[in-house]
This record gives C-alpha cells, structure tokens and sequence, in this order.
C-alpha cells in the first residue's frame, strides 16, 4: 500500500481507510487516511506500507528532530505487538481493550511515555490523572529505559479513606529532651497510646518529633521544660529548624492519624513512613511526603516501587496541597 511524505505528514489514498476500518490505524482525512508518526513508522516496519524514497531507516532520521520519537514509537510497537489498538492523544498515546478498536467502542488506558532519566512532576502527573480519570480511563506510565526496555505502571490517585476505630490518644504529660520528649506511661496502661512511642522502661516512653508535634497539637501531651509549658508551635520550630522536610511529613503524619492509621518511621526502607491499618501486625504501605511543586527522577521512583513490592506493600507519594493531601500510588502493572 503506497503513502506520501511531504516531509511532516504521511499520507495514505482512500486504499488505505481499510487500515482505520479493520485495525484503527490513523485519522480519517478526506477520502484517504493521515497516519501519526509512530503509526508511519511502525506500518513501515512491517511493510504493510511503502513509501517511495523512504525505508524504515531514512523515515526515522527524517523525523529525528524529534527527540522523543524513538521512545514514543518502541511504546507504540509494543502495545500494537501485544493486541491493542492504539491511537494518539490526547496524552501521548490512548489505547483500546483487544478486540476493540475506534467505532466499535471506548479506550481503557491513557498513556504518557517517560524515559528513566525524566522528572515526574506531580502536580502534571496528578493534573493528568485528573483528566484521565474524568473520562474513566486508567492512567498509564510507559518507561523506557536506557537499553530500550519497557515497564508499564497504573497511577492512581486517592485522599484514603478513614479505617474504621481509628486510634485517638490519651493525655499524657512528659517532659523536653532535646528535639523529643520522654513521656510517663507504665507498661499495661490501657489505651491508644499503645501506638506512639518506643518504650524506654517499664514506666516511660520516647516520643519521636513528629509524634510530639502531632500530641501537642491535639492537646493530648502535656510537655514542661526547663522554662516551664512548651506550647506546639514552639517544639514545632525547634523540630523543624533540624529537619528541611518536617513541615510536609508533619503534614501527613497528621493527616494519617486522623484517618486512624498508625505510621512509624520508614527510614530501614528508605522512605518517610511505613503505615498499620488497624489490627494488622505487618505494615500496608510506605509512604514518602512531598511538597507541591515537587519532582522526582524516574529512575528514584523505580527503585521505590520495586522495594515496596519486594516487602508485599503499595508505594505511595503524598503530595501536599493547599487544599488537601493528595497519595499518589504508583503500581506495575503487565498488560
């Protein structure tokens, strides 16, 4: 089947409709058909297209100017290969359940294609998300890395829910000890304190600072220094002034509380929280806090997601908002 090139678009005859008809390849234009450039290059790839002046080779270098192209196209060739149709747009890529093609009903997967080395912004991610999820679609990230290798992960996007009893606190009095307080609470003493703290003795525990923070907050600990009442806004500088990111894990550590989650510190797996659900003696998620505006290389998240599945637990980012703390979940996936 012979398409033109005029150098920026490759076209088909009305011969080449029965490509859109039968496989949902291209767009309509006219009588005849408009291919994106992945879809040129992969048909080419196949020969099920010729192009006169133009094999696979020169075709890419024509449209090399594009930086992206290759990866965008390795992403497309393996979605095709595996069954779907695929289509540009409105992201980079919208793919269609097999057996399912444009006319004949609606995609599943929006899909953005990243390499290993690119920033995820997440207010773009989370923005996209959004969009996605308005049409009820998946959201999907393609990486390609740097030997041309494919991974495939669902984004999904939630507030979590409250678990059901959630722990509160008990009032407790303790006293400062540097950027932490020691807190009276014998072993045995009944109550939702069980969940703070790591016991020093059989009478006192210690309270990490954003523990302290939180309790002082909540008017639940009573904390005296040497200068007599310590009020939260006070420890809260102090805690901060040792800790560059202490204002968004203080803001999610509060966060998690109130929907009655316990979450301890997550520093042995290289995040800001590992977080309980109720009863459960093995820890669900880990969680890392950023702040708006905040990015992350591919590669950094990668290695989390991996970590988090190898101890059988969901990834979460939560990013902080000013109208709320939005846990963005990054899941591998096989298509």
């Amino acid at each position: 089947m012979k398409a033109t090139f005029d150098g920026k678009v490759v076209r088909l005859g009305k011969e080449g409709r029965v490509l859109y008809d039968q496989s949902g390849y291209g767009r309509p234009d006219g009588e005849g058909l408009r291919l994106a450039h992945e879809e040129a290059l992969y048909l080419l790839h196949r020969s099920r297209i010729g192009i006169e002046g133009y094999d696979f080779e020169r075709l890419l270098a024509e449209l090399a100017p594009d930086p992206n192209l290759l990866r965008s196209f390795l992403v497309y060739r393996d979605l095709r290969e595996r069954g779907y149709v695929v289509q540009t747009g409105p992201h980079d890529f919208r793919v269609f359940p097999r057996g399912v093609r444009p006319g004949t009903g609606q995609s599943r997967f929006m899909v953005r294609v990243l390499s290993e080395r690119d920033l995820v912004d997440f207010g773009l991610l989370v923005r996209e998300w959004t969009a996605s999820s308005h049409m009820r679609k998946q959201h999907l990230l393609a990486i390609v890395d740097d030997e041309n290798e494919l991974t495939y992960y669902e984004i999904r996007v939630q507030a979590l829910e409250p678990v059901p009893e959630g722990p509160g606190c008990t009032e407790v009095t303790g006293v400062l000890a540097g950027r932490t307080a020691i807190v009276a609470y014998p072993a045995g003493t009944p109550g939702p304190m069980d969940t703070f703290g790591m016991r020093l003795d059989r009478d006192r525990i210690i309270l990490s600072p954003l523990e302290t923070v939180y309790l002082l907050e909540a008017g639940c600990l009573a904390l005296s220094g040497s200068g007599g009442p310590v009020r939260a806004e006070d420890f809260y500088g102090v805690a901060a002034s040792a800790d560059s990111e202490f204002g968004e894990k203080s803001t999610v550590y509060s966060d998690l509380r109130k929907k009655g989650f316990v979450p301890r510190t997550g520093y042995k797996f290289g995040h800001h929280f590992r977080v309980y659900s109720g009863d459960k003696l093995h820890s669900a998620m880990l969680v890392h806090a950023l702040d708006k505006g905040s990015a992350l290389p591919m590669s950094t998240i990668s290695r989390s997601v991996r970590l988090a599945h190898s101890v059988k637990k969901k990834m979460l980012f939560a990013c902080v908002h000013s109208t709320g703390i939005q846990y963005v979940e990054f899941a591998r996936i096989k298509l």
